[in-house]
Order: structure tokens, then sequence, then C-alpha cells
């Protein structure tokens, strides 16, 4: 890859994978930092990586030192582990989107990931199996799971579908 390549990848996919960091991490300066971290990374590596296969690179990278970034933290939450009273119907203003945004907090970091990836970033099955290191039925499985959790969460707050 050369400089202007290398540049190029920096303005297009920058942005999306500040994006993808953030909806996982929450917080500005650390998303901030997985993108500084992840150009970095890719600079670093930048004669090995063919442009034609740099977005899914990118995102691997991405996804690997959020992956690093939870387990410095152990912010890793189980959705089974969460209190069932905490979900419960109040007749105050609730938004879909926000409701939406807490049900996906919940979800194992892994199953947030893929989601995250699939209806947020529109990646395919295998560029998602790329990036996290999965199986496309493995990504399948943890899609679904998450979507059924999502499900379940806002059935349980009364939000209709």
């Amino acid at each position: 890859m050369t400089t202007t390549e290398y540049n190029k990848c920096v303005e297009l996919f920058s942005d999306n994978i500040f994006r993808f960091a953030l909806k996982s991490v929450r917080d500005t300066n650390t998303a901030n930092d997985v993108v500084q971290d992840t150009f970095m990374r890719l600079w670093q590596h930048v004669k090995e990586v063919d442009f034609d296969k740099v977005k899914s690179y990118l995102f691997r990278i991405a996804h690997n030192l959020m992956i690093d970034y939870f387990r410095k933290n152990k912010r890793i939450a189980d959705f089974e582990l969460v209190n069932k009273n905490t979900y419960s119907f109040t007749d105050e203003y609730s938004d879909i989107k926000e409701q939406l945004e807490k049900a996906v907090n919940i979800l194992p970091q892994i199953q947030k990931t893929v989601l995250m990836l699939r209806d947020y970033e529109g990646y395919s099955y295998g560029e998602i199996g790329e990036i996290a290191g999965l199986t496309n039925s493995q990504v399948k499985v943890y899609i679904y799971r998450a979507r059924k959790k999502l499900k379940d969460y806002l059935v349980l707050k009364g939000i209709e579908l």
C-alpha cells in the first residue's frame, strides 16, 4: 500500500471506525484512541496490507483493540445477570431509540459487535467473520441471539415492535 492509499483509507474509514468504537465503548475519548491506534497499527504494517482488503483489516484491528479495552477494564456484562426489575414498564416518556441503545449495551460484547457490524455498518456475514475471527454460522448465531435478546428486552419494557 502506498502513502496515498493510506491517506485515502484514513479519509474513507476513520468515521466508520469511530462510530463502531463509540457504540461499543460509549466514551468519545476512548473511541478516538481506538481510531488512532487502529491507523497507527495499519501504518506499522502498511507494506504488508493490500489496499483492497484494508477495510476488514481496519475493523479487525479496532475490534481487537476494543476487546483489549474491555479486558483491561472488565466491563463485559452478561445479559442474564441483569436485574429484571429494572425492565419494569413505567408511564414515563420512553424513546424507542434510547431503549434500543440501552438494550444493545446489555448484550455480551461479541453479540454487540456482530450486531453493530451487520445492522449499523451493513457488513456481510463473511466480512463480519473476517473482522471478528468467526465462521459464517457463528456470526449468524450471534446475530440471531442478539436480536432475540433485544426483542425480549423491548417486549419486557412494553415497547410495541
